[in-house]
């Protein structure tokens, strides 16, 4: 038996998303399927005590040996995909459907005289026609009630069929047009099997061309001027239209196709393939493979397709290369290779890039798998301890340094055309992303733009915090006799600032890290230098070609394109791009919903919104007394005295002219309601130093 614990997915791998998921066994056996509304606690489920799961679930996750997961967009989807995947593998542990039942199923009865469709569950019979399975058996009742206008054929139980016969007299769907009445001889057997016939081509699929057959007639009854035929076949388009379900895990016209995305970074690139036979899911694989050349997404396309198909036994060929193929972008030249899957298949193969429709929503949903299984590869890289470092030393012998660099901080500007300049700092500490660490800046300095100079400033600035708190604990340099004593290092009181927070520059790097090249590092170099620090280790990393720049060299360090210390590197350069980058739009949000409340000190978003609340307007707030503005629940003396001098002080907004007319409009746009700043970021919620 195995140990749940030895295949249990890292942390943070799961997405929250819904999805299926598969269990496996030391064989690749499929032992059981299930779905979930969000995968991430569903499967952490399973990962508990097993003294605390049902016996039968202790032993299923003792019996496998892995667990992998497909992402999906709806709960429905998963449902459905996950129906097909238990009839697909049969796992031993699904041996029961919840309650004793399986899926409902759309049946028509076409082993009888007078076809019959109606809902079925369980095992299928012979003669009948089977369509679904479906999530829901309402889903098929609003199915089938929206085509029986179109095809009105019998739903009625044989009783209530014997009986109308009887009395010759047809139900209530007889009188309304959702039945062609056969029990009263309104249309023949033969007819009515017709009927029947056409409502099951419709549900396998075939229904472009009756949309368009019924679009003709709309258009000639229309051109006759027989208006109420043409309404009545437009409302009969409209329910055909309404009845085809969208769904991304089914397609229409028995679809036979595989699907391929990819998701990519400039070092690795992951490829997931659904394979659609008669219309639905039944397989799916992928790889993540090192980019070890420069290659676009068609070049990465064209690779996978080699691998997928050209493997492949000869006699085995043309069952496995399907009549289309859809993939996210087309090789170049894309001839030779058409000819090519059309030669394994021994027909015209389409290859192409989906536009529209359920395939669109089903490529969809192949690329948020591929983006999952990179971030779960990369997760699974980097938590490698081995991995790790073997990534670290690999930095330490390019870059030369005397040990591998523990703590790394890297740094990056970003603006918006000179507005809004910020900066990130994030830190990896063992080759791992120490978040609690990170800091972002807002350039003071200057204004505009000029991304050189602002590394210079926020280098400045970080590495002189950390000189002034080298200072306070006594570690760098001795205080002068009118300056307060400095804690211990080491106590309590060392950790933290005169205002009893944590420090947060009290460790430096052992590698700086800058986005960008030459002039970035020579700038970061230039700030050290000033501040005379010269034991932290710096590089850039320009993002074009991935080289490391080092100060006073003319040319950069090259690392592998599989060199595990320059993905740490660009990992690490990425992270402080990103961060940065949530920073200048959250800043730049604000600054666009900014209002006059905004810059009153000590007012806040809730009081903001309770003094708008109360006075419906800025005009009136402004025109308010100290002793009105305190009747506000939570406004005091003083801060109402701030809004006041605050408000007064700054002249109102023009009134508001009716363009058309030239009336001057008394509520003009000053007396709207105050925007409300965007809400902050997810990132830690640091301050600016």
């Amino acid at each position: 038996m195995a140990d749940p614990s030895t295949y249990r997915p890292a942390p943070g791998a799961i997405p929250a998303s819904p999805g299926v998921y598969k269990f496996r066994d030391a064989h690749g056996r499929v032992i059981y399927v299930g779905k979930a509304k969000s995968l991430r606690p569903r499967l952490s489920s399973y990962f508990q005590d097993v003294a605390g799961l049902h016996p039968r679930t202790a032993t299923m996750v003792t019996t496998a040996a892995s667990v992998e997961w497909t992402v999906v967009a709806t709960e429905v989807e998963a449902l459905q995909l996950e129906y097909s995947w238990i009839k697909e593998f049969d796992p031993r542990f699904n041996v029961k459907y919840r309650d004793d039942k399986s899926y409902p199923e759309l049946a028509v009865t076409l082993n009888e005289e007078y076809p019959r469709v109606q809902v079925m569950r369980g095992a299928h019979k012979k003669g009948v026609r089977y369509f679904g399975p479906y999530g829901h058996a309402w889903a098929i009742r609003e199915t089938v009630d929206l085509l029986l206008r179109v095809f009105p054929v019998r739903t009625c139980s044989n009783g209530v069929f014997k009986r109308a016969r009887q009395v010759g007299r047809p139900c209530l769907l007889g009188y309304i047009g959702k039945c062609a009445a056969p029990c009263v001889g309104k249309v023949s057997a033969d007819e009515h099997r017709e009927l029947a016939e056409d409502f099951c081509d419709f549900m396998a699929g075939r229904t472009g061309n009756y949309l368009r057959r019924l679009e003709d007639q709309m258009q000639e009854a229309a051109a006759e001027m027989e208006y109420e035929k043409a309404a009545r076949l437009r409302d009969d388009i409209g329910a055909l239209k309404r009845a085809m379900e969208k769904n991304a895990i089914v397609l229409a016209d028995a679809t036979d196709a595989d699907l391929l995305a990819v998701a990519e970074d400039e070092l690795e690139a992951a490829v997931q393939i659904f394979h659609v036979r008669g219309g639905r899911v039944r397989g799916q694989r992928g790889w993540v493979t090192d980019k070890v050349e420069d290659v676009d997404t068609a070049g990465l396309v064209e690779h996978a397709l080699q691998q997928l198909y050209g493997g492949a036994a000869a006699e085995e060929r043309n069952e496995s290369v399907p009549r289309e193929v859809l993939v996210p972008a087309l090789p170049e030249p894309l001839a030779p290779v058409r000819e090519w899957l059309s030669g394994l298949r021994g027909s015209q193969v389409d290859l192409r890039i989906p536009q529209r429709g359920d395939k669109k929503d089903l490529m969809a949903t192949v690329q948020r798998n591929a983006q999952q299984a990179l971030a779960l590869h990369k997760t699974k890289r980097a938590s490698d301890l081995t991995t790790r470092s073997r990534a670290l030393q690999e930095i330490a012998d390019a870059l030369e340094l005397d040990s591998v660099p523990l703590r790394i901080e890297c740094y990056d500007i970003s603006h918006l055309q000179g507005e809004d300049v910020v900066a990130s700092m994030v830190v990896f500490e063992d080759g791992l992303a120490r978040k609690s660490e990170y800091r972002r800046f807002q350039i003071r300095g200057f204004e505009g733009q000029d991304d050189v100079r602002s590394m210079h400033e926020v280098i400045s600035r970080r590495f002189r915090r950390y000189l002034q708190e080298r200072e306070q604990t006594g570690e760098w340099a001795v205080p002068e006799e009118d300056e307060p004593a400095a804690a211990e290092p080491g106590t309590a009181a060392a950790a933290r600032d005169e205002d009893g927070r944590p420090k947060r520059f009290a460790y430096p790097p052992q590698l700086l890290v800058v986005d960008g090249g030459q002039p970035q590092v020579a700038a970061a170099k230039r700030a050290l230098e000033e501040l005379g620090i010269d034991d932290v280790a710096l590089c850039g990393l320009a993002k074009r070609l991935e080289e490391v720049w080092l100060p006073g060299e003319d040319d950069p360090v090259v690392l592998p394109r599989s060199s595990e210390g320059l993905y740490l590197l660009q990992r690490v350069r990425d992270e402080a791009h990103r961060f940065a980058i949530s920073y200048q739009r959250n800043k730049r949000s604000k600054r666009l919903t900014a209002g006059e409340l905004d810059s009153v000190p000590g007012l806040g978003e809730t009081r903001r919104r309770a003094l708008l609340k109360h006075f419906g307007s800025l005009k009136k707030l402004r025109a308010a007394t100290v002793d009105e503005i305190c009747a506000v629940p939570g406004i005091g003396r003083r801060t109402a005295e701030t809004v006041a001098a605050a408000l007064s002080s700054r002249t109102p907004a023009a009134p508001a002219v009716n363009t058309a007319t030239g009336e001057i409009i008394e509520d003009g746009p000053d007396q709207a309601a105050e925007p409300v700043a965007a809400a902050p970021q997810t990132a830690p919620s640091q301050e600016t130093p």
